[in-house]
């Protein structure tokens, strides 16, 4: 066993699917050396979906694990965590499952700060679930963003084919239009190029043609384009903007190493084409590793054992890789 702190897991929303993969992550080796934050019932009850379950350790501190027996699963539960949460109904938004999702990411996030954690990887957690329990965050990404003292962030949605860059995240289509600014675009350059994932950036247009020089809109010309400009004056090896519906089949061909695109779903939508169980969502920006696999809590399956954890297996791989890069 290293003599670096753990990788931390997070469990996720504790009647989705995330107790299900994490548990299914650490039988399959996937997880090894890794400690999942997390409440020690719910993860039992994960395990208990198995053919071949293993026991749970409860630890002290997330480096306690390097006392824990093979073939255990070791578990570090924040204090506060409902006592109830293993009696939850699967697949039903609750608040109080909500709230420990919240709970174990706010311990995970102190402990890498502290140096208890060598990186972060999440599993899902419910957004519904966060509002009803008063979580002033739409997701992962914003909370971590507060955690982390509201440094610029952004997400980053990759598998070994394609890595996207977000300029807006999680709000609507016509709110997100009005989010993408000069200021924005640069700022997402700017991360991009830091992130250490490559540095030959292409910039997708926000309209169709990347709008055809004004025909079909003129953010490009307004906003996208002085951006681009604005980047590559700093050293930054940023191209386009072009047409966003070639721009990614050009990069997965190996013309560039990232894309930045404007709004969510004009950039996960061919990521996650690719194959969900592939993809990982990483926050640049933060002054720590975080990973999490690309697919939600699926409530309609959680609870049978099904859950494919490759998504998870693949997001800690991705968190190895940087924090030993």
């Amino acid at each position: 066993m290293s003599d670096r702190p753990p990788i931390l897991v997070t469990m996720g929303d504790p009647v989705g699917i995330g107790p299900e993969i994490v548990a299914r992550a650490f039988v399959q080796g996937a997880a090894a050396g890794c400690v999942v934050v997390g409440a020690v019932d719910v993860l039992r009850r994960a395990m208990a979906l198995r053919a071949d379950p293993w026991p749970v350790a409860r630890l002290e501190s997330p480096t306690g694990v390097r006392a824990v027996p093979p073939r255990c699963l070791p578990v570090w539960q924040p204090a506060g965590l409902d006592r109830g949460l293993a009696a939850l109904e699967w697949g039903r938004v609750d608040a109080r499952a909500g709230a420990a999702a919240a709970a174990c990411i706010e311990a995970a996030v102190r402990a890498v700060q502290s140096g208890e954690g060598a990186a972060l990887v999440t599993a899902p957690v419910n957004k519904a679930a966060l509002a009803a329990a008063g979580v002033p965050f739409a997701g992962h990404t914003e909370m971590l963003q507060s955690l982390a003292g509201g440094v610029p962030v952004r997400m980053m949605l990759a598998n070994d084919e394609l890595r996207v860059v977000l300029v807006t995240i999680h709000q609507s289509l016509r709110r997100a239009i009005d989010a993408v600014t000069f200021d924005a675009v640069l700022q997402t350059l700017r991360i991009a190029q830091r992130s250490g994932h490559g540095t030959r950036i292409a910039v997708a247009g926000l309209n169709p043609h990347a709008g055809e020089d004004g025909l079909f809109g003129d953010e490009e010309q307004r906003i996208i384009a002085p951006a681009v400009v604005a980047a590559r004056a700093e050293g930054i090896d940023a191209h386009g903007p072009f047409a966003p519906d070639t721009v990614f089949m050009r990069a997965r061909r190996g013309e560039f190493d990232l894309v930045v695109a404007m709004t969510h779903d004009h950039g996960l939508i061919p990521v996650k084409y690719l194959g969900v169980e592939h993809g990982v969502n990483v926050t640049l920006g933060l002054p720590f590793v975080r990973t999490s696999p690309d697919h939600g809590t699926a409530f309609d399956i959680a609870g049978r054992g099904v859950a494919d954890a490759s998504s998870l297996a693949a997001a800690i791989r991705w968190a190895r890789r940087g924090i030993d890069p």
